[in-house]
């Protein structure tokens, strides 16, 4: 039986299940237990198909940034993604990276450091929008080469928000503008919406009880240009390991 060992990305290993090979058994046994610790821990995962890699990397929950999030919270770290994302990059094995979300936003310096990384990377990316892709959870949608969202999903855009102690002077304001504006441009030159249309979804009223801004479906969201493809898992890793194929043609 063969597992891939996410710990050492790419790396192969084999399971001997014969017991005539007991001691082999047991230390790639503890291999294997590794990689599915890895699995648990980092919610990543290495699979191949036809000879290529690769590396599917889950974002989950809420973006945790700078301060610790309760522990009840369902969190996705920066600081286990960002080493995650320079492994793949320089992995000689690894030849593409799928990203799945199912997010509800969180840390926004942060979310934006992992989706600048993720569309700087020279290696083919697709990312997967399940269940909804929120608030700073857009900016990583749409970070990857090319991006898929199911028909039941949903993206939420709103403006900036700040929880905690706040001074009301000019330069908070100030401060929250040019932020918004980070995310605005890097959304909008990383998808097919223009700066006006997402500037006036993300300031709309009426849409949402409590908050000012919009939900785009699935279907939505593409005719919109904010994601790239309607689609599930199979669609979308289709399209990464044709891309892949298109990478390797082109550095031939």
């Amino acid at each position: 039986m063969s597992y891939r060992n996410t710990l050492g990305i790419g790396q192969n290993f084999t399971v001997d299940t014969d017991p005539t090979f007991s001691d082999e058994t047991t230390d790639e046994q503890s291999l294997a237990d590794e990689s599915f610790k890895q699995i648990i821990d980092s919610g990543s995962i290495t699979v191949e198909r036809n000879g290529k890699l690769v590396h599917c990397m889950t974002i989950i929950g809420q973006i945790e940034g700078h301060y610790i999030l309760p522990s009840q919270n369902k969190t996705t770290k920066y600081e286990h993604m960002i080493p995650q994302l320079v492994a793949v990059e320089e992995s000689d094995c690894i030849d593409g990276l799928l990203i799945i979300l199912n997010t509800v936003g969180g840390d926004i310096e942060a979310g934006l450091a992992i989706a600048e990384l993720i569309a700087g990377m020279k290696k083919p990316t697709v990312s997967l929008v399940l269940g909804g892709g929120h608030s700073i959870g857009v900016p990583l949608a749409v970070s990857a080469d090319e991006s898929f969202i199911t028909p039941s999903a949903t993206m939420t855009i709103h403006p900036v928000r700040m929880n905690g102690l706040v001074l009301g002077v000019p330069q908070t304001l100030y401060y929250f503008q040019q932020m918004q504006e980070r995310i605005v441009n890097f959304v909008c030159n990383n998808s097919k919406m223009p700066p006006e249309k997402f500037r006036e979804l993300m300031l709309a009223t009426g849409e949402l009880v409590m908050d000012v801004g919009t939900v785009l479906e699935g279907k939505e969201a593409v005719e919109g240009g904010l994601i790239d493809s309607l689609g599930s898992l199979s669609d979308a890793l289709d399209r990464l390991y044709e891309m892949i194929e298109q990478n390797e043609k082109k550095n031939e």
